[in-house]
């Protein structure tokens, strides 16, 4: 068996017809956040689901702790879930709300009592035991949902989307609370979300899913700077995208004919194979430069200022099918209409086989 926290082995599941899990496997190790991150219809919440208890796998089993947990219902195994909608209940005080599951488990009313104190301390709402949860704001209400959620001691926290519903400041705050709440308690939590700048300002592990599958996990540093498959590098970030063919592959290096020309990289795919090389924004370079890979000219479509940067949507004018995403410094004087040459370092570029 293995000494994973969670072990997922072979999951597959169905509703109705329709295959929403593909054969997914995955361990989550303990003290670690998980971040499982997809568009709509991946499976990321179907899977959040079969790892609380609310859904019962098609096929496969799920460990936790080295135990079998498949079909074991969610107030029985060592999971709790917080939810994007918070579930807290309106005429309890916040002191009951963090208390409920505990009251559910037949802790005194004392114990229950010093316990939720205890864990809205840990969340920053040590004041807030004897409100509502409508005087508190967003924030704080998802706060006191995290609180109750702890404060029976999960092995694994469940987090369903739980930042979607708060504004853009808000929601950066709650992330670098998170963080910091998760590495003080070192339970392990598994975060469900869409918003890849989410998942990189939290996770230690990621996993990206796409179509029931999972399509590249890792360290967030690794998965964005070499994904494993196109999806991935279009997903978890943008990408410039060249599809080329390997036209000569020796000692470790292979030539690439891509509509902006040859390009030779470390690689190891045999002539013939279809390719993509992925370009990430900060790694394009808007004119010439000694030494970098030519990319051929582009017309500027777009520019937007986003503080720091500038980012730019260009088309190449040798294949108006490719199209270039680049970061430039905020003091670039690049407008629409201008015509520009492309390049970048060939160690920057991703080389993609799927």
């Amino acid at each position: 068996m293995s000494a994973s926290l969670v072990d997922i082995s072979s999951v597959s599941h169905r509703f109705g017809q329709q295959v929403v899990l593909k054969n997914v496997s995955l361990q989550i190790e303990p003290g670690s956040y998980t971040i499982l991150l997809g568009p709509s219809g991946s499976g990321k919440t179907t899977l959040l689901s079969i790892l609380g208890g609310f859904v019962t796998p098609s096929e496969g089993k799920v460990f936790i702790r080295g135990e079998d947990c498949t079909s074991v219902p969610p107030a029985k195994r060592p999971t709790t879930t917080v939810f994007q909608d918070y579930a807290l209940f309106p005429h309890m005080t916040v002191g009951a709300n963090v208390g409920f599951g505990l009251r559910m488990q037949g802790v005194d009313g004392a114990r229950r009592a010093a316990k939720a104190r205890e864990a809205l301390a840990l969340v920053g709402l040590a004041a807030a035991f004897d409100k509502k949860p409508h005087q508190l704001s967003g924030g704080q209400r998802q706060r006191v949902a995290l609180a109750r959620a702890l404060v029976i001691e999960p092995a694994v926290l469940l987090l369903d989307e739980p930042l979607g519903a708060l504004d853009l400041k808000l929601r950066r705050q709650m992330q670098d609370e998170l963080k910091a709440i998760q590495k003080r308690v070192g339970t392990a939590f598994i975060h469900v979300t869409h918003d890849q700048e989410e998942a990189m300002a939290l996770a230690d592990h990621c996993v990206v899913m796409n179509d029931g599958r999972i399509e590249d996990e890792g360290p967030p540093e690794r998965v964005y700077a070499r994904p494993a498959t196109r999806f991935s590098a279009t997903f978890m970030g943008e990408s410039t995208i060249l599809s080329g063919t390997v036209t000569e592959a020796k000692s470790g290096t292979v030539t690439v004919a891509t509509s902006a020309g040859p390009i030779s990289l470390p690689g190891a795919p045999q002539p013939g194979a279809k390719v993509a090389l992925a370009i990430r924004p900060e790694h394009l370079v808007l004119g010439a430069t000694g030494g970098a890979v030519a990319l051929g000219s582009a017309k500027v479509r777009d520019v937007v200022f986003q503080g720091s940067f500038k980012r730019i949507l260009a088309s190449s004018v040798e294949d108006p099918t490719l199209q270039f995403i680049a970061k430039a410094p905020a003091s670039a004087a690049v407008q629409p209409g201008d015509t520009i040459a492309v390049s970048c370092n060939a160690g920057d570029i991703i080389l993609l086989t799927d």
